[in-house]
Formats: structure tokens, sequence, C-alpha cells
């Protein structure tokens, strides 16, 4: 796999429109991060780690994810923005809002994996993984 990072999107926007309650995947301190990050933004419900077992050579990230009071999606898109073939940094000047604030952009930085508007509180810039709305 070339692109854990999309597949891990690309898992999560396939199950919240189909309407499942939880997804699984494999397990990496990356999307761990994310996930975290998911959570606290209020995107996901919560996730768990199932450590590797057996003859697996790596444990599972299970996200639950979260739905309104009538099944309404909390994450209504979810964009991979920097790619193994094309990478997008921003320095700290230039972190974009995403849908005007209403939406979230994951950056990775030299402080660790966090929120654009958490990296402008910062000052510090960074690769986008991905924006969430």
């Amino acid at each position: 796999m070339t692109d854990p990072i999309a597949d891990m999107l690309a898992r999560i926007r396939n199950a919240t429109q189909s309407r499942h309650p939880r997804v699984d995947m494999p397990l990496s301190r990356l999307k761990v991060e994310i996930a975290k990050i998911l959570e606290s933004e209020g995107y996901i419900q919560g996730f768990k780690v199932t450590e590797p077992k057996g003859g697996d050579p790596q444990g599972m990230l299970r996200v639950i994810l979260k739905y309104g009071p009538r099944g309404e999606r909390v994450i209504t898109g979810i964009q991979r923005v920097s790619r193994p073939g094309r990478r997008v940094y921003f320095g700290r000047d230039d972190v974009p809002d995403v849908l005007a604030g209403l939406g979230t952009s994951i950056l990775t930085t030299s402080r660790g994996v966090m929120t654009g508007k958490e990296a402008v509180k910062a000052g510090v810039g960074g690769e986008v993984l991905c924006n969430v709305w």
C-alpha cells in the first residue's frame, strides 16, 4: 500500500456513507494521532487499538463513527490533501481554513500532529494531511 492515510480516509468515508457503526483498519502511530484529533474535534465517538496477536504482524485500529440524533452523518466530507506524489506544505501564516472555519484541517508539524487552528496558535506550519468537514 503506497498511501495508508488515504486508505484510512477512504475507509472512514465509505463507512459513513453506508451508515456503518464502526470501521477497522491496520494500525499505525500516525493513524492513531489522526483518530485522536477526529475524536477531540467531535467527528467520531472514539477509537480502540487492538495489539497484534498470534500470526498477525500488525494491530488493528477500530474507529467508532458518530451520527446525529436522526441518523445524519457528522463527517460529510473527508479529503486527502498531501499525497506521496505531491506533498503540500504551508507556513505558519498560510494555513488555510476549511469551509470558512466550519471544517478542520489536520497537519503534521515539527511539534506533532495537530489541527490547523492549533498550528496557527502555536506559530508553526507543516504538511497538510487532510481536511474534514
